[in-house]
């Protein structure tokens, strides 16, 4: 990377701190070690370091083991638990902490200031701070005003919000939509741009702007989808009630070039890190401004109704009475391709299932370990999805991994004492399933 403000100059290896081995902190520093750069990844938990040391990855990603196996070999990427050897030894620090929902639903900034103040004790020269966490408003100025209360040293602080989806991170940061950074400085802006090159060789935009206006893109682009995803559901439901079907609606919707299909599958809501907190967040932000987010605060309580909208349909198949009945569950986490159970639409129908009596036996091909910790002690877990059919009453399909998307419809039927499914993310054909045999729901389809 060039120093002298220019892209166009010999282009160098830059050291990098990156503070939090989280879904975030872990790619954005195994990719960026991928592309030449020395990065040094902070973990304040001493457990996680020495698993990332020991060749162990604490997250579930596809693709990122090998990765950082790769680098950790070509010794460009390091972990350590010493954060101010870490920055004194970088240029540039990125910040990719959590920011978890307060009891208000603001985030948290917690960790993010603690790291900001940490930084500014280490500082033993001119730095670039990236916050690469998702953060409302005016954080940057937060974190300024506490390095500066820590240095002396010059440094910038510029926001570069992430734009990873669980289950695709590594593709979403090497061919990125686009790249976004937040500051007022040129040099910074090239700094940045440099650094970023290799990932946007196709002719992806590097989107240089204002820090506030970079903080708030994040929000505004995950609001933007859950509100899409509540879209669609609410016109799953009223499909339901008047006899359409909400594929036929949705390909209608979806073909429309001003829509397209994007983020407009009907299901049982949305989970996981980011969208429920980031729209609480904004919703948030915005009241303390004087702003009644009234769109998101719709698309959020949309939400939560229809994490339990299966929970609705089993009752009214057993006439209320559920207690003792054996119900199997496939699929724990969020979405496919993680292990993230973060406010996953499972939780919330498995422990309503629990409170009326029922006998829940779960499986998830990687979030197994995950449930443990999060699940009662009363789900059984099993490790093979047809286990999880033994004397079932139903099934409940609420994450659509692709290994349940062709299963053995007549080793199920054997298997199950009821043939009964609730597929909560649509995945089976509502005519085959009923030439099989099945009595079967869906969303938002006959």
């Amino acid at each position: 990377m060039s120093t002298n403000g220019s892209s166009g100059g010999k282009e160098l290896a830059v050291k990098i701190a990156v503070i939090g081995t989280g879904y975030v902190g872990l790619v954005v520093g195994t990719c960026l070690a991928e592309t030449g750069h020395d990065i040094i990844c902070v973990d304040s938990d001493s457990s996680k370091i020495d698993m990332l040391k020991r060749g162990e990855i604490p997250i579930y990603e596809p693709g990122l083991e090998e990765l950082i196996q790769r680098n950790v070999q070509e010794e460009r990427l390091a972990f350590t638990t010493d954060l101010h050897e870490a920055v004194a030894n970088s240029l540039v620090v990125f910040i990719a902490v959590g920011t978890p929902s307060d009891d208000d639903g603001s985030a948290d900034l917690c960790n993010v200031l603690d790291v900001a103040r940490e930084i500014g004790r280490a500082m033993n020269g001119y730095k670039i701070i990236v916050n690469k966490s998702t953060v409302p408003v005016g954080t940057a100025d937060k974190v300024r005003q506490v390095i500066a209360a820590e240095t002396r040293e010059e440094f910038d602080v510029t926001s570069n919000p992430e734009f990873l989806k669980e289950g695709a991170a590594i593709d979403d940061f090497m061919k990125p939509d686009r790249i976004i950074i937040g500051t007022d400085d040129v040099r910074v802006a090239e700094l940045m741009k440099e650094m970023y090159a290799p990932f946007v060789r196709t002719g992806r935009p590097i989107i240089v702007m204002d820090v506030r206006s970079a903080e708030l893109t994040k929000y505004a682009c995950n609001a933007m989808l859950a509100a899409r995803i509540s879209f669609i559901n609410e016109i799953a439901n009223v499909c339901e009630r008047v006899g359409a079907d909400v594929d036929k609606v949705r390909e209608g919707m979806g073909t429309d070039s001003r829509i397209g299909f994007a983020f407009l599958f009907p299901g049982i809501g949305y989970g996981g890190s980011c969208f429920p907190k980031d729209v609480r967040a904004v919703v948030r932000s915005a009241a303390e401004v004087g702003y009644e987010f009234r769109t998101l605060k719709a698309a959020n309580a949309v939400n939560e109704q229809q994490k339990l909208v299966l929970v609705d349909k089993i009752l009214a198949h057993f006439n209320g009475e559920i207690r003792a009945k054996v119900f199997a569950i496939w699929g724990l986490s969020f979405k496919p391709r993680t292990d993230d159970m973060r406010e996953a639409p499972s939780i919330a129908i498995i422990n309503a299932l629990l409170e009326r009596g029922a006998v829940v036996r779960a499986h998830d091909p990687v979030a197994g370990k995950v449930a443990a910790h999060v699940l009662p002690p009363t789900v059984e877990l099993v490790a093979r999805n047809y286990d999880a059919l033994r004397d079932a009453d139903a099934l409940v399909i609420s994450t659509e991994w692709n290994e349940f998307r062709r299963p053995d419809f007549n080793r199920m039927a054997t298997l199950m004492k009821g043939r009964v499914i609730f597929d909560g993310r649509n995945i089976y054909n509502p005519r085959t399933m009923k030439e099989l045999g099945f009595t079967y729901y869906s969303i938002g389809r006959p």
